[in-house]
């Protein structure tokens, strides 16, 4: 990468976008949202602990409406700072994980400094030229293989400064590296199987084991992965072939610029110190993925990794203090607008907790769901959810808040549980791919590069498709 700096919808190419900025889009949905806690009535249902779920549940029957509180000027002003920190208690919100894309920021920096990156790039694409269309598979199925089994959402946010490139030599283009990453591990997440985050969550929260619907999560992992490799797979061999029909394609120059050394590009030959760097960049990856996976490894910890392994890096390529100390906040600072930007996307759940309309929106689903019969009962529920995951992206903070009101009214509808689980996870995966009050969203779009509604243009009809495959599966799985 260049040392251009990275914001979430650039000006590139000399041509200003018309679109709103991701700072803009997110900003006036924290108005939009204050704004509907002076309309929506304020409510609440009591909350007890579930020692399964490890968290306190809504108790399905209590919800009562309680003095609103609705959100003025002065809320909507805190809340990108309490999208980062609660400014009363200082509990942590979005803080962790913005720190974590700076020291990311940083290791890349460092890592780029030495070059090894790029020439690394060049060199592979030599060795696979002719094959770089199987990339694609390969490494959606790899991060579909994170999404469905531990929910890998933010985590990814370390690789697209490392693909995105990659899709650039390859004769692709920028939205193609954006989407192996955010489609994959989102279909992953739609189709989740033994994720604690989601399926096991929301199971717990149900009264039903994670394992029951095991089966037709498979089908909706394995088909929506099928679909959507065959859909980026087919954008990205059209844009090989016509570099006009990318999406992207008044960016096309800057987006070479911003993430292709020219010098890099003469030379694709990897010097020794260079292949050293490499290894420890990928060792690094693969550290990261292991602490995650099985030692409970969360943004701190990733954070110190990255802090860590930049150190090393800088001290064996022998950049020197003040070239080791540049370069990891040259990098930082090239990715300040993606942290900011995850702030900003917290402060819209903030707001809507604050303003108590959460309760209150779930109280009405509850209410509209009862008395449906089969079909139309988790076709509503899928519906239900999908609307609820715009305001609540986390799919933990959804299955606590939604699924011990919801699942019981399964048993009066003659639906599995574990169907109610299965569209809740699926309706999550799907608006997650788009979501832009999901920090994964906007961020992993910011150091692509590729703005907003470009992202848009992309995946609706991807989106169109999933909702109807994800529609069909659930209605026959009512038959089961």
């Amino acid at each position: 990468m260049s040392d251009q700096k990275i914001s979430p919808d650039p000006e590139v190419g000399g041509i200003a976008s018309r679109f709103p900025t991701a700072y803009t889009i997110l900003f006036a949905l924290i108005a939009i949202v204050a704004a509907l806690t002076w309309v929506i009535p304020a409510g609440q249902y009591d909350r007890a602990m579930n020692e399964e779920v490890g968290r306190e549940v809504a108790v399905p029957g209590t919800y009562q409406t309680v003095e609103s509180n609705p959100q003025g000027l002065i809320d909507v002003m805190l809340a990108p700072t309490a999208g980062f920190y609660d400014p009363d208690s200082y509990a942590a919100n979005a803080i962790d994980v913005a720190l974590f894309v700076l020291f990311l920021g940083g290791f890349l920096g460092v890592v780029n400094a030495t070059g090894a990156i790029n020439t690394g790039i060049r060199a592979a694409m030599q060795k696979l030229k002719g094959r770089e269309i199987w990339m694609i598979p390969i490494l959606m199925s790899l991060f579909a293989l994170g999404g469905t089994t531990y929910g890998m959402a933010e985590e990814t946010l370390a690789f697209y400064a490392i693909l995105v490139p990659v899709m650039i030599v390859a004769g692709y283009d920028a939205v193609t590296g954006v989407a192996i990453i955010l489609i994959g591990a989102g279909i992953g997440v739609m189709g989740s199987t033994i994720n604690p985050f989601a399926t096991i969550i929301a199971a717990n929260a149900s009264g039903i084991p994670f394992t029951d619907g095991l089966i037709l999560r498979l089908v909706i992992l394995l088909g929506g992965l099928a679909i959507s490799i065959g859909y980026v797979m087919r954008y990205a061999m059209k844009v090989q072939k016509v570099p006009s029909k990318s999406v992207v394609a008044r960016q096309r120059e800057a987006h070479h610029k911003a993430f292709i050394k020219e010098d890099a590009i003469a030379d694709s030959t990897l010097s020794g110190l260079q292949s050293i760097v490499l290894i420890l960049f990928g060792a690094t990856f693969a550290v990261m993925i292991w602490g995650v996976s099985s030692q409970g490894w969360w943004m701190a910890q990733m954070g110190g990794l990255f802090l860590g392994a930049a150190v090393v890096i800088g001290l064996i390529a022998r950049l020197g203090e003040k070239g080791l100390t540049g370069a990891f906040v040259d990098g930082a600072r090239d990715l300040l607008g993606v942290a900011l930007v995850i702030g900003l996307a917290r402060g819209i759940v903030v707001i809507m907790e604050q303003g108590l309309i959460a309760d209150t929106i779930l109280n009405a689903a509850a209410n509209t769901l009862g008395g449906l019969p089969e079909l139309a009962f988790i076709n509503t529920m899928f519906a239900i959810e999908v609307g609820m995951s715009f305001f609540v992206p986390s799919s933990s903070g959804l299955a606590v808040l939604s699924m011990p009101i919801l699942a019981p009214l399964a048993d009066f509808a003659g639906v599995g549980r574990d169907l109610v689980v299965t569209a809740y996870q699926s309706a999550n995966g799907l608006v997650n791919l788009v979501n832009p009050t999901f920090a994964v969203v906007i961020g992993g779009l910011a150091i692509g590069r590729v703005p907003f509604e470009r992202w848009i243009v992309f995946i609706w009809p991807l989106l169109f498709i999933l909702t109807l495959f994800l529609m069909a599966t659930l209605s026959l799985a009512t038959f089961f």
